[in-house]
Formats: structure tokens, C-alpha cells, sequence
């Protein structure tokens, strides 16, 4: 049975990028790594959750993604997800250092306000903040151009 996400890797092109965004954005503390991990990378952690990142010189795994078009305006994309303490603050944080922002920040219709953003990689990133506070939060129906249901 599962008891929960362990960790998300993703692969990146430059680890001085990933820590500024990750640590000192998003104020991640960057953890230590097994001594039996000789490639290149790094470990960060926010609360349970784990990122890690991997150099891309080091694996036979592209880095970032291809622009994920319309979608990335409301996460309908694939994305990693971190709830925040204050999305307001970190938002403002982001903005003032050129960070993308993709969409949002949006209510969920669930009793969160989300926002995404791209990391330096490429990557699309969620930022939400679970509140008691209501936020008008507009309906997201499909975006179009998708490859269609697929079976499991």
C-alpha cells in the first residue's frame, strides 16, 4: 500500500540555477545526499516533501520540458505541486525576481489558491496555499489538441 510521495527527480541543465530557485526561492532546505551518489546533483526538502535534482551531464535523460501551451495557465499540464504558507508573499517574491509566472495565482474550487510558475529548467511548477478564506475560482474545462483518452 502507499503511504505517500517519497520524492519527485527531475533532471536539470545548471545546479547553481536549481539551488537559487529552489533554495533561496522557494526556501527549500538543501539536504545531504548518500556518499554512494558520485553523479552530480542535489537534495532539497520543504516540510515531508523531497526534490531531487539531477545533472543532466550525468544521465541519458533530457532535462526540462517542451512548453506545455495553453494549459500551463491552470495546471492542466504535468507539474509538481508544493502547498505554502503564504502564496501572496512568495508570489511577490518570484515576481520581483523574474520568475515566469505561468498562471494564477486562482482559486481551485476546493479551498486553495494555486498558482504555476516555471522553474529554470523548464519545469512547470504549483504553488497553493490551502485557506479558510473563499476565492472565486473559474471553471477549467479542457483546453483542446490533447492525444485523446489512452487506456491502463
Amino acid at each position: 500500500m502507499i503511504r505517500g510521495i517519497g520524492h519527485c527527480g527531475l533532471v536539470v541543465r545548471d545546479l547553481a540555477a536549481t539551488r537559487r530557485f529552489y533554495r533561496e526561492l522557494l526556501s527549500m532546505e538543501e539536504v545531504e545526499r548518500p556518499r554512494i551518489f558520485t553523479f552530480r546533483g542535489a537534495r532539497f526538502r520543504g516540510g515531508t516533501c523531497e526534490f531531487h535534482a539531477i545533472l543532466a551531464g550525468d544521465t541519458t535523460a533530457p532535462p526540462g520540458m517542451p512548453d506545455p501551451g495553453a494549459g500551463k495557465r491552470t495546471g492542466l499540464a504535468a507539474h509538481v505541486a508544493f502547498e505554502v504558507d503564504d502564496l501572496a508573499c512568495l508570489a511577490a517574491r518570484l515576481r520581483a525576481a523574474a520568475v515566469t509566472v505561468a498562471g494564477g495565482p486562482i482559486g481551485s474550487g476546493d479551498g486553495a489558491h494555486q498558482m504555476w510558475v516555471f522553474d529554470p529548467d523548464g519545469y512547470l511548477v504549483e504553488l497553493f496555499q490551502i485557506t479558510d478564506t473563499p476565492i472565486e475560482a473559474p471553471e477549467r474545462g479542457a483546453v483542446g489538441g490533447g492525444l485523446g483518452e489512452r487506456s491502463v
